[in-house]
C-alpha cells in the first residue's frame, strides 16, 4: 500500500500504522517503506509520515539521514504543519553531524510567521542543547528572541526551554517579566505551571519578604530541649528585646508594584481544572504571598481532594508540609480530612498527618473521636499510624496527655498484637514525660512480656523498666529472669535491651541481680551478632570493677542511670519547606536531578527599572493597523485618538501590554497598576474612576468638526514613533486621565448615553479581536452625532491651552450615573448647573493654580471577576462624596455588569461579617439587570478609621458569592479647609509621637507643584491649604525646587485631624511629615503617600 501510487491507499495505510505505534506495537520495520513517502505531495499523508518519523527517527538514524534534504525543504513548505513537523524530526535524530543544520533550522524557525512553528522551534532548543551543549551561547539568543514573542502559544514552551538551558540567566527575564504575567491567564495548562514555577524563583531573586516584619516578631515554635519554663520565658523577653531593635529601624513594608502584578494574575488560576496549574499556584502563594493572603489557596487545595488519589497523595503531601507552618489556613476544612473507608492507606496516613497538625486544644476532642474509630480499622498500618498520631497529639497538647494514655493503656488489652506493640511504643515515648506518675501502667506493660512477641515492643518495655526500676524494685528482676531464660531465642534489639537492664539493675540491686547479670554477660560474650558482644565486653567493664578497669567504672551509675529527655514526636514534614512545595524533591523528601534550589529573599531590593520595557516600533496607517510580529492587527476605533497631538501622547504612555493587541480581557493594563500600594489588595484594577470609564466614550463623540477635518488628513500620512521608555506608573496614566476629562462637551444627557454603549464595546473589544468591527461601527455612529451638533463655545478653546498647566474644574465628580435602576448619592446637581459651569474661565490674575485642589482620577477596584461570577463583574471605588444618610459612612460606588447571556436578577447583599465597631449600609436592591447592562449602587461603610476589610456575600436570585471591600488608609478621610495659619496652630500641637517624618528623593517628573499636589491628593483625600504671605510664598515667583505644599483633613468616623507637608528642596530632596493623633493611620499614610511620591 506504501508502494502504490494512489494517495488514498498510502493515507489508509499510514493510518493503520500510526494507530499500531498508538498501541505500543513495533513498527520500525517499516522505516524505509515509510521514509520514502516524505516527499508525498498529498498534506495528509505527509503529516502521518512525519508523526511515524518523530518516533522512530532516533533509531534508524541512518536511513533518517538519507532524507535529511527532504525534511530542509520541508522547512520551507507553505503549510505551517509540515514546516513543525520538519524541525519536529531534525531535532529527534540525534546525531551530532547535523548540529549546524538543526542550529540554523531553529533560528528560522524562531522567525517564522506562524506562532506554531515557533513554539516548536522553542521545543527543539533542549533537544539541540542536550546533544551539543558548547551551543549554549547561540541557544541563549534564540530564547532571548522568543522570550519577546507576545504569542501564549509560544510563552509557555520558551520559558521551560530558558528553565532547561540557562535558568541562571534571569537578566533575559526582566524585560519579559510583566508580559509574561499578563500572558499567563491565557497560556496552555502545562506551559502555565512551568511559567509559574520560574516565576516563583525570580521572584525571590527581584522582591523582599513580603513577611520580613511579622518574622521578626514570631514566637519561635521550637523550645529548648532541655529547660523550665523559666528558661523559656527569659529567653522570650530577650527574643522581645531583640526583635523590637531592627523593627525599629526597618521601614515599612511597601510591595513591589511587579509582585503584586504576580500574586494577583496568578489568583484566578487557582479555579484552573488543572491540579498541576493550582498545585503551581498554590506554591507560588505559599512561598511569595503576604501571611494574610496565603489563606486564598487552601479552598482550591481542598476542592483537588475529591480527584483520582495519585493527585490526592501529591495535594496532601503539600498540605501537611503548609499545616506545619500556616496551621490556621486549612482548620475551617478539617473535616475534608477525614478519612474514608475508600481510601487507599497512603492516602489515609497523609490525611492523618494533617489531622494531627492541625489538632489544636479547641478541636482536639473531635479529632480524638475520629481517631478512636480509625483504630477499628482492619487496615493494621493504618491503625498503627493512627496510634503513633494520638501519641504526637498527647506530646503536643498537654491537656489531653493523661487522657490519651489512658487510651493507649485500654488498646493494650486488643487483641491484635500489632496494635499492643504500636501501643506500647507510643506509651514508652509518653511515660518519658512523667514517669513517676504512671507506675501502675509500667507495672502493667510488664506483665505483657510474656505475651507480646513483637520485637519493637519488648524492646520499649524493657528500656522502660530498666530507666525507672526503682518505681518497679520488685518486678524488675523478675523480669531479667525470664528474659535470661530466652535471651538466645530473642531478637539482637531486644538482647541489647535484656543487657542494658541487667547493667542498671545490677548498679541498683546488686544483691539479687549480681549472678543474673553474670549469666547474661556470659551469654552475650559468645552470640553471633558482633554488635551484641561488643556491648558485653563494654558493659562488664564498666559495672564489675577489676583491678584493671579504669576510672570509669567509678561513674557507672551516671551514664547509665543519667535522666534522660522525653523525645520529640515531630511531623516528618517540619523541615521540606526548605524544598519547593509541587516539585519531585519536596515528595520524596531528597534533591532530585536538575532540582533548582529556591533563593533565599534578597536583603536589600534590587533595582526594580530593570523591568522597565521600551514600546515596539509602530506603524500608524489609515486603517488604523499595528504590526506585531509580522502580523498587521486592526486597532479597535476606541483606542484611536482625534489628534495629532493626543495621537503622540497616547502612543508614549501606552502600556506594555496594551489593548490594542488584542489579548483577552482579564490581562488588560494590569501591570501598569499599582493599586497594591495603597492597602488594597482585592484583585485587578481598571485605572479609571466610576465616571473615568464614561470618558473615553464621550470623548470622541463630542469632538469638534474642526478636529474631525484634522484627523481625514491625518489618516493620508504613515508615521512612525521613535522608541520611548513605558510609564509604568499609575500617576501617569490618572494624569492623562485627567487631561482628557477637560475635552468633555456640555451635552450631558448625549454624554451619558453614549458612554453607556462605549463601555459595552470597551468591555468586547477587551475579550477578543474579533470584537472590534462592532465596537468600530458604534463610534462611527457617535461620530455622525456630533457632526449635527453645533460647534463649541469658543471659550473651550482657551480652557485647552490652559489644561497642561493646571486643573481648574473636574465636571466627572458632579456627574450622574448612567444607570436607570439605581441613582448614585452625587447626582444632585442639574444638567443645566452643569453646563453653566463648563463655560466659566478663570484666569491667573485671579487665583493661582497652587490654590486648586486638583480632582485626580479615582481607582476602581474588582470586586467580583466575571470567570468567578459566572458572567457577572462587580468594580468599586471609594466616590469621595458624602454618603448623605450616615456622615460618618465612607461612600462606596459599585459598578454591576452582566457579561452571561442570560439576566441576573435580585443583586444584595447577605451575612455582612465586619470588625467590632464598624458598620454598614446596604445598597438597595438591584431586581434586574438584563445581559449585556450595566446598573450602579450606592452603599455606605463606618471603617471606623481602620483598613479592616468589610466582608459580605454577594446574591444573585441562583448564586452567592463571598467579597470584600478593604479600603486604602488615604479613603478614610475627607478634605478640610484651613488657612495657612490655622495649619500651624494645628500642627504645632500634634508633633512628638504623633508626627512621621521621612526623607525622599523625588523623580525628575515630579518636581513641579502640579505633579506633587496631584500624586498626594490621588494617595489620600485631602484639600491643598493654600499659600498665603509665608517666608516660602512671600517672592513674587517661588523657586520651584524650595516649596512647601501643605494638605489636610479629618478621618470619616472620628473627625481626627490629619495634616501632611511636603517640602522640596534642591535636587529633587524633599521631606514628607505626617502629623495626626492616630499614630497608626499617620504611619499607613505615610507608606502610601511616599509610594506616590517616588514612583
Amino acid at each position: 500500500m506504501l508502494d502504490s501510487n494512489k494517495d488514498s491507499l498510502k493515507l489508509e495505510a499510514m493510518k493503520r500504522i500510526v494507530a499500531m505505534i498508538a498501541r505500543g506495537k513495533n513498527a520500525s520495520d517499516l522505516f524505509p517503506a515509510v521514509v520514502k513517502n516524505v516527499a508525498c505531495k498529498n498534506i495528509e499523508v505527509k503529516k502521518l509520515v512525519y508523526v511515524y518519523l518523530v518516533r522512530y527517527a532516533e533509531e534508524q538514524q541512518d536511513l533518517a539521514l538519507l532524507s535529511i534534504s527532504t525534511f530542509q525543504r520541508g522547512l520551507k513548505d507553505p503549510n505551517q504543519l509540515i514546516r513543525a513537523s520538519a524541525l519536529r524530526v531534525l531535532s529527534s535524530i540525534r546525531v551530532t553531524i547535523i548540529v549546524p543544520i538543526m542550529m540554523l533550522a531553529i533560528k528560522e524557525a524562531a522567525s517564522d510567521m506562524s506562532p506554531y512553528v515557533r513554539k516548536t522551534a522553542a521545543h527543539a532548543i533542549p533537544k539541540l542543547y542536550s546533544l551539543d551543549p558548547e551551543q549554549k551561547d547561540q541557544l541563549i539568543e534564540v530564547i532571548e528572541k522568543l522570550l519577546a514573542d507576545k504569542t501564549t502559544l509560544v510563552a509557555g514552551s520558551v520559558v521551560m526551554a530558558f528553565e532547561e538551558v540557562c535558568p541562571e540567566r534571569i537578566d533575559l527575564i526582566h524585560k519579559n517579566y510583566r508580559k509574561l504575567c499578563n500572558l499567563l491567564i491565557d497560556v496552555e495548562e502545562w506551559g502555565q505551571v512551568v511559567i509559574i514555577n520560574m516565576l516563583t524563583r525570580y521572584a525571590r531573586t527581584q522582591f523582599l519578604n513580603p513577611n520580613m516584619n511579622e518574622s521578626l516578631l514570631e514566637e519561635g515554635s521550637d523550645k529548648t530541649f532541655y529547660g523550665s519554663d523559666e528558661d523559656e520565658d527569659e529567653e522570650e523577653e530577650e527574643k522581645e528585646k531583640k526583635a523590637e531593635a531592627p523593627m525599629a529601624k526597618r521601614k515599612p513594608y511597601v510591595m513591589d508594584p511587579d509582585h503584586r502584578l504576580l500574586l494577583r494574575n496568578t489568583k484566578p488560576l487557582l479555579q484552573s481544572r488543572n491540579a498541576a496549574v493550582v498545585m503551581a499556584v498554590a506554591q507560588l502563594y505559599f512561598h511569595l504571598a503576604p501571611k494574610v493572603e496565603v489563606g486564598v489557596i487552601a479552598k482550591a487545595l481542598v476542592r483537588l481532594l475529591r480527584s483520582h488519589s495519585e493527585v490526592q497523595y501529591v495535594v496532601l503531601q503539600n498540605v501537611a508540609t503548609m499545616s506545619i507552618k500556616r496551621r490556621g489556613m486549612f482548620e475551617p476544612y478539617l473535616k475534608s480530612f477525614y478519612i474514608r473507608s475508600t481510601d487507599p492507606t497512603q492516602i489515609k496516613v497523609l490525611k492523618l498527618e494533617v489531622l494531627t497538625n492541625l489538632a489544636n486544644e479547641t478541636n482536639i476532642s473531635t479529632i480524638l473521636r475520629e481517631f478512636q474509630t480509625y483504630i477499628k480499622s482492619m487496615d493494621k498500618d493504618f491503625v498503627a499510624a493512627t496510634i503513633q498520631a494520638i501519641g504526637r497529639c498527647a506530646t503536643n497538647i498537654g491537656e489531653v496527655r493523661d487522657t490519651c494514655l489512658n487510651g493507649l493503656v485500654q488498646l493494650l488489652s486488643n487483641r491484635d498484637e500489632l496494635v499492643v506493640a504500636e501501643s506500647v511504643v507510643v506509651i514508652k515515648k509518653l511515660l518519658q514525660m512523667q514517669p513517676e506518675k504512671h507506675s501502675d501502667i509500667i507495672k502493667h506493660m510488664a506483665k505483657l512480656t510474656d505475651n507480646i512477641q513483637v520485637p519493637m515492643a519488648r524492646a520499649s518495655i524493657l528500656w522502660l523498666i530498666g530507666e525507672y526500676c526503682e518505681h518497679v524494685p520488685k518486678i524488675a528482676p523478675d523480669v531479667l529472669r525470664k528474659m535470661a531464660k530466652s535471651f538466645t531465642n530473642e531478637e539482637d534489639i531486644v538482647k541489647l535491651q535484656i543487657i542494658n537492664l541487667a547493667a542498671k539493675l545490677y548498679l541498683t540491686n546488686s544483691k539479687q541481680t549480681k549472678l543474673l547479670t553474670q549469666y547474661v554477660l556470659n551469654l552475650a560474650k559468645y552470640d553471633q551478632n558482633y554488635d551484641i558482644r561488643d556491648r558485653a565486653r563494654f558493659i562488664r567493664q564498666l559495672i564489675v570493677p577489676t583491678e584493671k578497669s579504669g576510672a570509669l567504672s567509678k561513674y557507672a551509675k551516671k551514664l547509665f542511670l543519667a535522666l534522660k529527655p522525653a523525645p520529640v514526636l515531630e511531623s516528618p514534614f517540619k523541615d521540606r519547606d526548605h524544598f519547593q512545595l509541587g516539585s519531585l524533591s519536596h515528595l520524596l523528601n531528597a534533591k532530585a536531578g536538575g532540582y533548582q534550589e529556591l533563593p533565599d529573599w534578597p536583603e536589600a531590593a534590587p533595582d526594580p527599572s530593570v523591568r522597565n520595557v521600551e514600546t515596539e516600533e509602530v506603524m500608524t496607517t489609515g486603517e488604523g493597523r499595528i504590526s506585531l510580529l509580522g502580523q498587521w492587527r486592526e486597532v479597535p476605533e476606541w483606542t484611536k485618538c482625534s489628534s495629532r497631538e493626543k495621537r503622540k501622547e497616547k502612543r508614549v504612555e501606552k502600556p506594555f501590554y496594551s489593548d490594542s493587541e488584542g489579548e483577552s480581557g482579564p490581562t488588560e493594563s494590569a501591570d501598569s497598576e499599582s493599586d497594591s500600594a495603597s492597602g488594597s489588595e482585592m484583585g485587578s484594577g481598571l485605572e479609571e474612576s466610576g465616571s473615568g470609564s464614561e470618558s473615553e466614550g464621550s470623548e470622541e463623540g463630542s469632538e469638534s468638526e474642526e478636529e474631525e477635518e484634522e484627523d481625514e488628513k491625518d489618516k493620508k500620512k504613515i508615521k512612525k514613533d521613535l522608541k520611548k521608555p513605558v510609564k509604568e506608573s499609575e500617576s501617569e496614566q490618572s494624569s492623562e486621565e485627567e487631561e482628557r476629562k477637560h475635552q468633555r462637551k456640555s451635552d450631558q444627557q448625549k454624554s451619558d448615553s453614549e458612554s453607556e454603549s462605549d463601555e459595552e464595546s470597551d468591555s468586547e473589544s477587551s475579550q477578543s479581536e474579533s470584537d472590534d468591527s462592532d465596537s468600530e461601527a458604534d463610534v462611527k455612529k457617535k461620530k455622525k452625532a456630533a457632526e449635527s451638533k453645533p460647534p463649541p463655545k469658543p471659550v473651550k478653546k482657551d480652557t485647552k491651552k490652559e489644561k497642561k498647566e493646571m486643573s481648574l474644574l473636574d465636571l466627572d465628580d458632579f456627574e450622574p450615573a448612567a444607570s436607570p435602576q439605581v441613582t448614585p448619592v452625587n447626582s444632585f446637581l442639574s444638567n443645566s448647573l452643569v453646563t453653566d459651569l463648563e463655560g466659566l474661565s478663570l484666569s491667573d490674575a485671579v487665583l493661582s493654580p497652587a490654590n486648586i485642589s486638583p480632582c485626580s482620577a479615582l481607582k476602581s477596584y474588582e470586586l467580583l471577576h466575571r470567570i468567578r461570577g459566572e458572567g457577572l463583574s462587580v468594580e468599586y471605588c471609594f466616590s469621595r462624596q458624602p454618603f448623605s444618610p450616615d456622615g460618618n459612612m465612607v461612600a462606596v460606588q459599585m459598578q454591576f455588569t452582566n457579561n452571561a447571556t442570560s439576566e441576573a436578577k435580585n443583586l444584595h447583599m447577605e451575612d455582612v461579617k465586619l470588625q467590632s465597631g464598624m458598620r454598614v449600609k446596604e445598597f438597595p436592591e438591584i431586581e434586574l439587570l438584563p445581559a449585556g447592562e450595566t446598573a450602579t449602587a450606592v452603599m455606605g461603610i463606618d471603617f471606623c478609621d481602620s483598613t479592616q476589610a468589610a466582608n459580605f456575600q454577594l446574591c444573585t436570585h441562583t448564586r452567592k458569592f463571598f467579597v470584600s471591600i478593604q479600603p486604602p488608609v488615604g479613603e478614610l478621610m475627607r478634605p478640610v479647609f484651613l488657612t495657612e495659619n490655622e495649619f500651624k496652630k494645628e500642627q504645632g500641637q500634634l508633633m512628638g509621637m504623633n508626627e512621621i517624618t521621612e526623607k525622599l528623593t523625588l523623580d525628575a517628573k515630579c518636581r513641579n507643584e502640579h505633579t506633587i499636589v496631584q500624586r498626594v491628593t490621588t494617595a489620600a483625600n485631602l484639600s491643598r491649604v493654600p499659600c498665603g504671605s509665608d517666608k516660602e510664598c512671600s517672592p513674587p515667583v517661588p523657586p520651584p525646587d524650595r516649596l512647601v505644599h501643605r494638605f489636610a483633613g479629618r478621618t470619616v468616623t472620628s473627625g481626627s485631624l490629619v495634616l501632611a507637608t511636603v517640602a522640596t528642596k534642591e535636587g529633587g530632596a524633599a521631606q514628607l511629615t505626617v502629623n495626626c493623633e492616630k499614630m497608626v493611620i499617620g504611619t499607613m499614610l505615610v507608606k502610601d503617600v511616599l509610594l506616590a511620591l517616588t514612583q
